[in-house]
């Protein structure tokens, strides 16, 4: 599928390093869109969502500021498929159209980055281009994140590690890998995949 610029998905599990990779692509210029911030602006934004939402899981959804009500909508969801699935189906259109507009917005550029933990599992990989897993290591993962989480145990990341894709399924599915494990160096990679990529646009 040829777009006017080539679109590129940047994913990886939590830990990865997937937004340092980001920031390298956009030192070179290459926009980057954030998938899970920008479903965190819009759950707050969207008047037509915030009327839906509320809707189907109460007026707890939003608190008494008005403010989306994370705790709350995360209790409701917490091991319970079906909701999980009537939340996604509700966020992900909205976030979808939202990247449209904004490939519209930065259509000169030759390539564009679209960062989501959850391409593969949300099915959003399927309207790109290319993607690229950033990988590291299981214990490599552990370690950042209690570093930069100290409120999680090692429990809470693993149960989060079982709630996404397992890396090697990640790896198998891409179309790039960039190896982030405290022993390579990534700017290298990201630097060979940008030339690529700029011959591929």
């Amino acid at each position: 599928m040829k777009t006017k610029n080539l679109r590129i998905g940047i994913t990886g599990g939590i830990g990865s390093g997937k937004s340092i990779i980001c920031r390298i692509f956009q030192t070179l210029g290459v926009p980057v869109y954030d998938a899970d911030s920008r479903a965190k602006w819009i759950v707050n934004h969207h008047p037509d969502l915030r009327k839906e939402l509320i809707a189907e899981f109460g007026p707890e959804a939003y608190d008494a500021e008005g403010k989306y009500n994370r705790t709350y909508m995360a209790k409701q969801v917490f091991n319970d498929g079906n909701k999980v699935k009537i939340l996604n189906k509700l966020i992900h259109p909205r976030v979808g159209q939202d990247f449209l507009d904004w490939t519209q917005q930065n259509a000169k550029a030759p390539y564009l980055l679209k960062e989501a933990a959850l391409m593969f599992e949300s099915g959003s990989y399927l309207a790109l281009d290319k993607v690229i897993t950033v990988f590291a290591p299981e214990e490599v993962r552990i370690q950042r994140i209690l570093k930069r989480d100290p409120f999680r145990s090692e429990d809470q990341i693993k149960a989060i590690f079982g709630k996404q894709l397992a890396e090697k399924e990640k790896i198998k599915r891409a179309d790039f890998v960039v190896h982030n494990d405290d022993q390579q160096l990534v700017i290298p990679q990201v630097l060979e995949l940008h030339t690529q990529f700029l011959q591929l646009a």
